[in-house]
């Protein structure tokens, strides 16, 4: 610092020079304050700076549960070994028909047990029991035959608390088995912690039983063991927690009760036209190759157009094309780069086109042929502990994900047929997630809009852009309605400003004029990031918890990230929570009423009935009345409803 002083006149730059000559007492107060003072007198001796053996049994078992697997190699194998009980040594094989008979009996004079169906595809290999500290597994042998083992479970369930891990799985085989007698441990945990990637029972054994569990599943029967014994001795914790977290109610009134009809919706399945499906396959191959032509064509050139660093090559190096940022891998041939560049050269567009229709050819023409089974139908999965805001998934393949916004890609949908004698009602909430806000900030324009039918978008344009009702144009309309969704999202001027394509000043004065025409939203909004900060996590309206670390972030993107976050997930996971009621009561009124129409898919907040014509009206009835009625808001939810002898006529 004296040399740089010493130097003054040959500092550049200028402001770097003028900038420490007007600050030299704040330079020297700074050096001062960091400057370690050494010389105070301490009673201290070094020894007692020594650390003992760090890599103890107790501290095998923290690291695990925390996921340090770096730390976790540098422990010996006899710490390993030593920390998990060998369950599997423990186990005795039950393979005489009346010692399984006495196994049973002895299970069912116990409160509780914790059960796994061992089994591959359709065929099942053996049953695991656990009660109190004693572990079965009974194999399908001779006498002991699939029948009567799903005999004795189901009537196992009449007194016992039977828990498994993964209850939907299994649940094909104990279909008679009394429901309100069993639990599923991964159902619980995921809804103790839905920010989790896997739900193993290793993680539960060392979360709810601060136990640690080395084995390898080498097959069926090592993992329905682990399962029963983990879901036997989990169980009380979780369900504990569940209670203590007031997150019970909502395991047993939507969580558990859904399970069944998710199971139901996989075994019915969905109806493909194969010759449909096919001729779909033929027309986008043909554009596909027309397009990969034409963009040969203009290049002037044959490359591998999904190849990004051949593609930069050609854009930026060959035609020239600006915004061409060079890194290490070569340029950026992002969708987001791509759309700015769509109108500085035809190529683009095209390029674009070629990346759809190769989604659309791969993805879902031909990806989806795989799937369909003997019967026709294709029976997908559908997964209610993935997403962390509560909403269900859709795996094998995913349904919920076929293409809706362009045209080409909904045509594929002429492929999901109803059998014959039923056609397709469809229905859809009307911007749910919108009446949510509407009811949870308790904003008096926004309810009055919506319970005076209003529409929210035309109301949100005419008061954004200072323009009468009568006189909204429809750009004008579908600018506030990314506004309107924007705002659940939290989304920013700068984020708005790319999805308008407006400035980031417009953008902020569009969010502005929003917030002054619904100012309760704004506080809403403000006060959910604040009390998400204060307790760790964000909660719906029925008691869904999803914690947000993020908000204690460092980063600064990751902190807005996380604030985006506690705006949303009481809004997302409250209209997740509203579907899942009327689910499992438009399930119940189909059984109830005794209609042959069964509720077959659940695609965000849509539902299609495969329904029987003659039904047709009693089910668009109960459907309407469901989900109206799923949730008692300050706004009325609204339900539109289609029909159609495809999935596309009745979207």
């Amino acid at each position: 610092i004296e040399n740089c002083y010493e130097h003054i006149e040959e500092l550049t730059p200028p402001k770097a020079q003028k900038s420490l000559m007007e600050n030299r007492e704040l330079l020297d107060l700074s050096l001062f304050l960091v400057t370690i003072n050494r010389d105070v007198p301490l009673d201290f001796d070094n020894i007692n700076t020594k650390i003992d053996n760090i890599f103890t049994d107790r501290a095998y078992q923290s690291f695990e549960k925390l996921g340090f697997k770096t730390l976790l190699k540098r422990f010996d194998e006899s710490t390993k070994q030593t920390l998990s009980r060998d369950i599997l040594k423990d186990t005795e094989v039950v393979e005489d028909y009346d010692r399984v008979l006495e196994v049973f009996k002895n299970a069912s004079k116990q409160s509780k047990a914790g059960a796994a169906i061992d089994f591959k595809e359709k065929e099942m290999s053996g049953v695991a029991l656990a009660f109190n500290d004693d572990i079965y597994y009974i194999p399908v042998y001779m006498f002991v035959t699939e029948e009567m083992l799903v005999s004795e479970l189901v009537k196992l369930t009449e007194n016992t608390k039977v828990i498994f891990c993964g209850l939907k799985e299994q649940f094909r085989f104990i279909e008679d088995a009394y429901k309100d007698n069993m639990f599923d441990i991964s159902l619980g945990a995921y809804l103790i912690n839905p920010l989790k990637e896997k739900y193993e029972p290793e993680d539960y054994a060392l979360s709810y039983m601060n136990e640690s569990l080395s084995v390898s599943y080498n097959d069926g029967k090592s993992k329905s063991i682990v399962d029963a014994y983990v879901s036997l001795k989990a169980y009380d914790t979780i369900a504990d927690k569940l209670k203590e977290m007031d997150m019970w109610n909502l395991y047993v009134n939507m969580e558990y009760p859904l399970l069944f009809v998710l199971y139901d919706m996989e075994k019915e399945g969905i109806l493909v036209d194969r010759n449909v499906l096919e001729k779909y396959a033929e027309d986008i191959k043909q554009k596909l190759d027309d397009t990969e032509k034409d963009i040969y064509e203009i290049c002037g050139e044959q490359f591998n157009i999904n190849s990004p660093k051949q593609l930069g090559v050609i854009l930026f190096e060959k035609l020239k094309l600006p915004s061409g940022k060079k890194t290490k891998s070569g340029y950026s041939t992002s969708a987001e780069v791509l759309d700015k560049l769509a109108g500085e050269h035809p190529v683009v567009p095209m390029i674009l086109d070629y990346r759809q229709l190769s989604k659309l050819y791969s993805t879902y023409a031909i990806g989806l042929m795989p799937y369909i089974c003997p019967d026709g139908r294709i029976h997908g999965k559908f997964h209610q502990n993935i997403t962390a805001t509560g909403r269900i998934s859709s795996t094998d393949p995913n349904l919920q994900n076929i293409p809706v916004r362009m045209e080409l890609g909904r045509m594929i949908r002429k492929a999901f047929v109803p059998r014959e004698g039923c056609i397709f009602v469809d229905a859809d909430y009307s911007q749910v997630e919108l009446r949510i806000m509407a009811h949870m900030s308790e904003d008096d324009n926004l309810i009055n809009a919506y319970n005076n039918a209003l529409d929210i978008h035309t109301i949100t344009a005419s008061q954004v852009f200072d323009t009468p009702v009568s006189q909204v144009t429809p750009e004008q309309r579908r600018n506030a309605k990314a506004v309107n969704f924007g705002i659940i999202y939290g989304i920013s001027s700068f984020g708005l400003s790319q999805d308008l394509s407006i400035t980031k000043k417009e953008a902020a004065v569009y969010i502005e004029k929003y917030f002054k025409n619904f100012p309760k939203v704004k506080e809403y909004l403000d006060n959910a990031v604040k009390e998400a900060k204060e307790r760790g996590y964000s909660i719906t309206l029925y008691g869904r918890k999803r914690p947000i670390p993020d908000l204690n972030s460092s980063n600064f993107m990751t902190r807005s990230f996380g604030e985006r976050v506690a705006m949303n997930s009481p809004i997302q996971g409250t209209a997740a929570d509203i579907m899942k009621i009327a689910m499992i009561n438009v399930h119940k009124r189909l059984k109830k009423e005794g209609l042959k129409s069964r509720m077959i898919l659940q695609i965000h907040d849509e539902l299609l009935i495969e329904t029987y014509v003659e039904e047709k009206e009693k089910v668009a009835l109960l459907l309407a009345e469901e989900m109206k009625n799923a949730a008692d808001l300050k706004v009325k939810l609204e339900v539109s409803e289609s029909y159609g002898i495809n999935w596309f006529e009745a979207k």
